[in-house]
């Protein structure tokens, strides 16, 4: 193709297209919303312009296919943290369940937090660079850029995302409990501080450690065994001196005992597995559970301490 078959793209000014973002680009796109749509692949309508939120009014908002609403708030120049607080509150104001941030200039900050908005909440966000061009000495025309919109993928991250988080809440909550009430009973683990993992250990010797376990449905606890890197014979060493007295280690604790060597593994343990509940089972449940496992934690410490402090340091 001849060079004088291919005309030259260049970039208007906004203002010299649209003088006003409220009183022209803001109708014009109320009008044109299908060159939105095309942008981000959606099929909106437009509901309504400066619509009221609390004491400040939405750019535009529309609908879905669904008929759920959609907040659009348009920004010449560069992106700010007013206009992203805006869509925010906006969003939240009508219940939207997507929001649509279009601007002349996104910062990467911006970029970045509206990325992380889509993986960390229900609702669907997306951020646009607005521009004009003209291919010579055409009419001006829009181009709308998708810098950051929701997709299947960062869905699932959020979901992901949120599912950690409340495992980390809930379990965080089950063991300020448990420490409430076992310091009522006992010392063992009467320094520790509530955390989110899935264990909770206090230390008895180098390398021992005596652990309380909570798992989605079922819980635990166990001395666990292991002095480090290189300590494999070592931990092992320990646990067999350990099973050696297992007939007199279980009488003390009143009932079976589960003992893992685990072949293969630098650690071992012996504990006991409670099937009451975990930390997904209803709250209700949570004191029983907890209380068994204080329970046990008296026990097994009782009988396993004099054969604790009768290995080497």
């Amino acid at each position: 193709m001849s060079e004088e078959k291919i005309g030259s793209l260049r970039r208007v000014p906004l203002n010299e297209v649209w003088p006003h973002e409220a009183h022209d680009f803001t109708p014009w796109l109320a009008e044109k919303i299908d060159v939105l749509n095309n942008a981000i692949d959606l099929s909106l309508s437009i509901v309504e312009r400066e619509h009221p939120a609390g004491d400040f009014s939405v750019d535009l908002v529309a609908e879905d296919e669904s008929g759920n609403p959609v907040v659009i708030e348009n920004q010449y120049k560069r992106s700010n943290h007013d206009h992203l607080g805006k869509l925010i509150t906006y969003l939240t104001a009508i219940g939207a369940k997507a929001a649509i941030w279009i601007v002349e200039d996104p910062r990467p900050e911006h970029i970045s937090a509206i990325s992380w908005l889509n993986e960390s909440s229900s609702a669907s966000f997306y951020l646009l660079k607005l521009e004009a061009v003209r291919i010579e000495n055409s009419l001006p025309a829009p181009l709308l850029t998708l810098i950051v919109g929701s997709s299947d993928e960062s869905q699932e991250v959020g979901e992901t995302k949120r599912e950690f988080t409340e495992r980390h809440s809930l379990r965080r909550r089950f063991w300020t409990q448990l420490l409430d009430r076992a310091k009522e009973q006992t010392l063992i683990h009467a320094n520790v501080s509530p955390s989110q993992r899935s264990e909770m250990w206090a230390r008895v010797k180098s390398g021992l450690s005596l652990r309380y376990v909570i798992r989605q449905h079922d819980a635990g606890v166990e001395l666990y065994i292991d002095r480090g890197t290189d300590a494999d014979n070592e931990n092992k060493q320990i646990f067999d001196t350990l099973a050696n007295a297992q007939g007199e280690i279980e009488a003390a604790f009143g009932e079976p005992i589960e003992w893992q060597r685990l072949e293969g593994q630098r650690s071992c343990r012996i504990g006991k597995q409670l099937s009451l509940g975990g930390y997904r089972d209803d709250e209700e449940k949570w004191q029983e559970v907890q209380e068994a496992m204080i329970d046990a934690m008296i026990r097994l410490e009782a009988a396993l301490r004099p054969h604790i402090d009768k290995l080497p340091a």
